[in-house]
């Protein structure tokens, strides 16, 4: 077999027209020396966050019981089947978000970094841990880094008490001048991984040339699969499944956007009109950049803090942001917590994913750590204690899951941030305001 004598690259693409297809990690990219002896391909390790705006009802949140993970709370329900794979962490804060705001909520929870209070450009903040690990882990990838969110962020000036709107609408700072823009729209993330070079007005150009991505490099396609053993066959036949779906749901949510004719101002034109379908569509993208290795940072803004979003999909009219200023309305808070819930399913199933998709000896969740939380504890007092804070993943075997970490005292957030850094190789002795590492996160349970 001619892969078995001359090993298949791990940075090999297929080239077509205006597009690049990165792909998955086979078993022909073992160096021929070990194949022989059927060495699975090497991973790598990947980091991602996904941002929770506005805090939640910590009371249906936290687990009940001790260290080890048997029950999930309300809230945390739907990992249930991904619970071994996940860790609960109870009373980490960000001090240096204080004296308490939404815009700090979001600028802090990346940076763990006190926002320089100003409403024009001469904004402060700090680099984030996303971009510290794509300087390390991020480097050798076609973008170090990729940031996603939900809404358009176009909000300019003073957002919130003082605070320019920059604070609030970036999670990701390359620097503590320069925050870093996130895309809402699906198409745009899909051709900034696939499209080949250029701007991103060039980009699109040429991938609206053809009907699909996989139409431009099926030549391609055709030529490795009779170069690939039957294993490798079957991992890039369901890559290529993959791809062609959320091709496919990109297309659908367009053609129904060009029909809609009162569109939702703080969604993008052409993106799906669920918000379940749309936060699907930019999870499967995440998958697909981390399994064909496009990316191995990736950030993801659930909702931007203060935002009016309504849910009306699981029975919640009423615009989140002022439900999250309850005044202890059991009502109210009840219906935030669906809310919290929602999202978290959201979350949920993307971690099965991860956990379902093939990467060399084990899966894209084992090689991976994803931080779930939110930047606020309780919203209605715009607290930055005892934060909402899943860890998921498995960091190539050095995470162990399956508990809930709970600590009698604040602790930093950095804390975590600096840990989870580490445990993907990036060589940090300290992190903002951090005191120590959760060493917890990687050692037996003591039960």
């Amino acid at each position: 077999m001619i892969i078995t004598k001359k090993a298949l690259p791990r940075r090999t693409f297929l080239k077509g027209v205006g597009a690049t297809l990165s792909l998955p990690l086979l078993d022909a990219m073992v160096p021929a020396a070990t194949a022989l002896a059927k060495t699975p391909a090497k991973p790598v390790r990947r980091l991602g966050y996904v941002f929770m705006p506005m805090g939640c009802d910590i009371t249906r949140w936290t687990p009940p019981g001790g260290e080890k993970l048997d029950k999930l709370s309300p809230i945390l329900s739907s990992l249930e089947p991904v619970k071994q794979d996940v860790t609960i962490v109870s009373n980490l804060e960000l001090a240096n978000a204080y004296p308490g705001s939404h815009a700090t909520s979001n600028s802090a929870f990346l940076s763990a970094a006190k926002a320089k209070v100003t409403e024009s450009t001469d904004y402060y903040l700090g680099t984030t841990a996303d971009q510290i690990a794509a300087r390390h882990i991020g480097q050798s990838t076609q973008l170090p880094s990729l940031e996603m969110a939900m809404d358009l962020l176009k909000l300019v000036g003073q957002c919130d008490n003082g605070y320019a709107c920059v604070y609030q609408n970036n999670l990701s700072w390359s620097s503590p001048t320069t925050p870093l823009p996130a895309e809402a729209h699906p198409r745009i993330v899909f051709e900034s991984l696939f499209g080949e070079g250029g701007t991103a007005k060039e980009r699109r150009a040429a991938l609206r040339e053809r009907a699909s991505l996989l139409d431009s490099v099926s030549e391609e396609i055709t030529r490795l699969q009779r170069e690939l053993g039957p294993a490798d066959r079957a991992k890039l036949e369901e890559y290529l499944t993959a791809v062609r779906e959320v091709e496919r749901r990109i297309q659908t949510a367009e053609s129904d956007g060009a029909k809609n004719q009162l569109p939702d101002l703080d969604r993008p034109l052409g993106v799906p009109a669920s918000y379940a379908d749309h936060a699907r569509l930019m999870f499967d993208l995440q998958v697909l950049a981390l399994q064909g290795d496009v990316t191995r940072v990736t950030t993801f803004q659930l909702a931007r803090e203060t935002s009016n979003r309504t849910y009306p999909e699981i029975g919640v009219p009423d615009p989140h942001h002022p439900l999250s200023h309850h005044g202890n309305n059991a009502e109210k808070v009840a219906r935030m917590a669906k809310i919290n819930s929602f999202h978290v399913s959201l979350f949920a199933e993307f971690v099965q994913k991860l956990k379902k998709t093939t990467d060399g000896n084990g899966s894209l969740l084992d090689h991976s750590l994803y931080l779930y939380g939110s930047g606020m504890g309780n919203p209605n007092v715009h607290d930055h204690t005892n934060l909402p804070t899943i860890v998921a993943g498995g960091a190539a075997g050095k995470m162990r899951g399956g508990r809930h970490i709970q600590y009698d005292k604040p602790t930093p957030l950095a804390n975590l941030h600096l840990s989870l850094l580490n445990k993907v190789g990036v060589p940090v002795e300290s992190f903002a305001d951090s005191t120590g590492t959760v060493d917890e996160l990687f050692e037996p349970l003591s039960i």
